[in-house]
């Protein structure tokens, strides 16, 4: 099923997978170098610096039986695990986590190509203590800080630099499950201490609690970025839809017949130039289809008087002729009067047609106009019903609005007159117009022809006689006064069989006026 979204949501949606997109590209980049010295093992290192050389200035100060405490604390801190681990990889003191071969192998020390070093090779396992006693309170033979330099403390900070801090020899995505694994740069030098051991520090996540990645300022940022891109082309974009919405609604008049709809030219681009073609299409549009229809109107007025004197001579011809001839004199007399009853319809249909839509629109009380009509068209006619509340008012042409009724009741009658009940609803819908409807209980029109319904001269069943059938002008009639009086017609077939013809007309306001109002003249 095709997702169908309005012009402006599409654009916005697609901007944002524009960024989504370029996002987890740069995403993907970062996660594929996690393995080296990429940007985020840098970060990480960065960012743990200075908890990290805290950490190993506080077991340089404190006796080895305190390390384990020391490092208990800084995961009650962070939510990670703490080890300090030999040269091969093996743990020395610290959490109990399997160590991944690629972690150990970050663990061994980077040698220069050649044979081992004499000084390396003869160098034990564990360093042995300096001569003299240690600084009291401090673990025998460990460096201390704040002593000068050159007696294992670390050098004094150059002014203006950064405060100084073990950097991390490698930052990696290892093990199973996954783990992240900083291992720091530094080794622990000391009586007692393995040669090379390391800090290394393993966190189920990659932010592990703010220590090696902060993910809250890349989230602000790429919030901040999809803002910033919205604000920016949101002003751009809405001025693009707002135009080609105006079209829109504009052609959709014009497709109604409302060839005086105003259409924004003020655009010097592309939909400005397409706004002033509609502009100049509406303006011939409606010079043809009145020309067209003043035309067949003029034509129907002309024929009129040729018909009035056919219509005398053929009641002389009556009177003269003897009983063998009468038969076809009446055949010639029922189709003068069909071409009569076209005459008029044509008649009907150019005046409804040129009326000025922009005329005098008067309230029309619908109880009262719908009670003349059917007066007219329904008489005799058995299963009528008609429920219109005396309350409903609509605004219009009287004279116009009542062809258009009984043009419906009329073919309602016609066609389906025999076959049940014939009913006229009227309503209310809440939105300022009032639906008045006829529906019938014929066999209705077939899905595929309903939008041609209201045509001139289109019949559904082209098989119908004129005596089946009409002209194909009622529906073309009830589409013209109904566009007179800026309403509409439409047709849909009824659940149980036949046909709803509904008239959607603005409701009137205010009180609804008693009694008929004058009806001005059609012409």
């Amino acid at each position: 099923m095709t997702l169908r979204l309005p012009l402006l949501p599409r654009i916005l949606l697609w901007l944002l997978l524009n960024l989504v997109l370029l996002g987890t590209a740069f995403g993907v980049f970062l996660w594929t170098e996690l393995g080296g010295e990429s940007l985020l093992g840098r970060v990480a290192g960065e960012r743990s610096q200075a908890a990290t050389g805290a950490l190993l200035a506080e077991l340089r100060e404190r006796p080895f039986a305190e390390w384990e405490r020391a490092l208990a604390r800084f995961e009650e801190a962070y939510p990670v695990r703490v080890l300090l681990l030999r040269e091969d990889g093996s743990r020395w003191l610290g959490a109990a986590l399997e160590v991944p071969d690629e972690v150990a192998r970050r663990l061994r020390p980077v040698l220069p190509p050649g044979p081992e070093p004499e000084e390396r090779r003869m160098r034990p396992d564990f360093e042995e203590p300096r001569s003299g006693p240690p600084p009291e309170g401090r673990l025998a033979g460990l460096p201390d800080p704040s002593g000068p330099p050159g007696f294992g403390g670390p050098p004094p900070p150059r002014p203006g630099s950064r405060p100084a801090g073990p950097m991390p020899r490698a930052f990696l995505r290892a093990g199973e499950p996954t783990r992240y694994w900083l291992v720091q740069g530094t080794p622990l030098r000391g009586p007692g201490v393995p040669r090379g051991l390391r800090l290394v520090i393993s966190s189920a996540t990659l932010s592990a609690g703010g220590l090696f990645f902060d993910l809250r300022p890349w989230l602000w940022a790429g919030g901040g970025v999809i803002a910033v891109s919205v604000l920016w082309w949101l002003p751009f974009v809405r001025g693009i839809t707002r135009t080609v919405s105006r079209l829109s609604e504009a052609t959709e008049r014009i497709a109604e017949g409302r060839f005086h709809t105003v259409v924004a030219e003020d655009r010097g681009d592309e939909l400005g130039r397409l706004g002033r073609s509609i502009h100049r299409m509406a303006g011939r549009l409606d010079g043809l289809v009145h020309g067209q229809k003043r035309f067949l109107g003029d034509v129907a007025h002309e024929l009129c008087s040729p018909l009035a004197r056919m219509e005398m001579a053929l009641g002389v011809l009556e009177q003269r002729a003897d009983p063998d001839s009468r038969p076809y004199v009446d055949d010639v007399r029922e189709e003068v009067r069909h071409m009569s009853a076209l005459v008029d319809e044509l008649l009907q249909f150019s005046k409804a047609a040129l009326k000025p839509a922009d005329a005098q629109r008067t309230a029309i009380p619908l109880a009262g106009a719908t009670r003349r009509v059917a007066g007219r068209e329904m008489s005799g006619v058995a299963g009528f019903e008609v429920r219109v509340p005396e309350t409903l008012a609509v605004l219009g042409h009287p004279d116009l609005v009542e062809r258009a009724m009984g043009n419906l009741l009329r073919n309602a009658r016609h066609h389906a007159g025999g076959l049940g009940p014939i009913r006229v609803e009227a309503r209310a819908d809440g939105s300022g117009q009032v639906l008045w409807s006829v529906t019938d209980s014929g066999s209705g029109v077939p899905e595929a022809e309903l939008r041609r319904l209201g045509e001139p001269f289109y019949r559904p069943d082209t098989s119908r006689s004129s005596d089946t059938g009409g002209t194909g002008l009622g529906l073309a009639i009830v589409k013209s006064c109904l566009a007179a009086c800026q309403g509409r017609l439409e047709l849909a077939n009824a659940p149980g069989g036949g046909l709803v013809a509904t008239l959607v007309l603005p409701a009137a306001t205010g009180p609804v006026p008693s009694g008929a109002p004058e009806a001005p003249p059609a012409e």
